[in-house]
């Protein structure tokens, strides 16, 4: 009597091998293809606080004034294909509620346009594509993918160069864990800029070249583990004018001990970075997981079944020692 493998069992075993094979697939190709910076970004933030301003009409630096920074990020997709890497444009501004209703942004108190062309999958500044300004560092805006338990340097745009950002625990905005970083900047000169001298304390001169100054208070950024999104940033900008070579700063532009993320644009930022987060989970860790089990178990099942039904003759079929096969008895 012979027994052959079944179809069934053949599908089983076919089956199985194929998820055994696809669960290293999805780690190891298709993770690492999903984990890329959009170049078709296209996202606002708006930050909040108090603090002093210089107000321009008053020539005076007025205290405990609303305070809105708004920065928008948009994708160049032409430039960014035309690379291969991820160019963001940038717009910040600083208003008070004297000139946020202002049509132009250039009225603000503050308009600063830049372009970051980062590595679509390190998220490290890439040098091409008419980058405005210099960008270094290891993060800007967003921290690279699978952030660590460690220091960062950041690229503080008003600085012109990188701050560090070290490492404090885990934080919960609106209900979402994020890894926490902080950092501070001590002052530093920033430039130069042409102003009556009666701004600072030189009021026998009519234009003085003065330094503009810049330090913050304090940095807090709070950012999604998997996808290096910030859900949630907090600043504390001073920034200042000083006569040439003075020690001490003579006018104050901008003060504010903390501007920060307001409630919608966290929660915006939680939503975003828990859809992203959860795509990278499903094709990096559940389907792997789970195509690796069910493929282990089909594959068991489709063996045993193979081997229950391969090739086996019946002992009364078996020959003599003649070389003949004994015939079965019937009745």
């Amino acid at each position: 009597m012979r027994r052959t493998a079944s179809p069934f069992s053949l599908i089983l075993l076919g089956l199985g091998t194929f998820l055994l094979v696809l669960a290293p697939l999805l780690v190891w190709y298709v993770t690492p293809r999903a984990a890329v910076n959009p170049i078709d970004i296209d996202t606002t933030a708006v930050y909040t606080g108090r603090g002093s301003v210089f107000d321009t009409d008053r020539i005076a630096t007025v205290p405990n004034r609303k305070i809105t920074v708004t920065q928008r990020v948009r994708g160049d997709v032409e430039d960014s294909e035309r690379s291969g890497n991820a160019v963001w444009d940038v717009t910040t501004t600083v208003d008070t509620d004297k000139s946020l209703p202002a049509a132009d942004p250039h009225d603000a108190l503050d308009f600063v346009p830049h372009r970051w062309v980062m590595d679509r999958k390190t998220t490290r500044p890439v040098h091409c594509c008419q980058e405005k300004p210099y960008i270094e560092g290891e993060a800007y805006l967003k921290f690279p993918f699978d952030v660590r338990k460690r220091s960062y340097q950041w690229w503080d745009n008003t600085r012109g160069s990188t701050v560090t950002l070290h490492y404090r625990g885990t934080k919960k905005i609106q209900g979402y864990t994020g890894y926490r970083f902080t950092g501070t900047v001590p002052p530093t000169r920033t430039g130069t800029r042409l102003v009556p001298g009666s701004i600072v304390d030189q009021p026998g001169r009519p234009q003085v070249l003065a330094e503009e100054w810049y330090a913050n208070h304090g940095v807090e950024l709070v950012v999604d583990q998997r996808t290096g999104r910030v859900i949630y940033a907090q600043t504390g900008p001073r920034r200042t004018l000083r006569a040439p070579g003075a020690k001490e700063d003579a006018a104050v532009l901008l003060d504010s001990r903390k501007i920060a993320f307001t409630a919608e644009t966290q929660r915006e930022a939680v939503r975003q970075a828990k859809r992203d987060s959860g795509r990278l989970r499903l094709v990096g860790e559940t389907l792997p997981v789970g195509a690796a089990v069910a493929g282990f178990v089909l594959a068991v099942a489709g063996g045993v079944l193979v081997a229950r039904g391969r090739h086996r003759q019946d002992p009364t079929d078996m020959p003599d020692a003649s070389g003949t096969h004994r015939p079965t008895l019937t009745m």
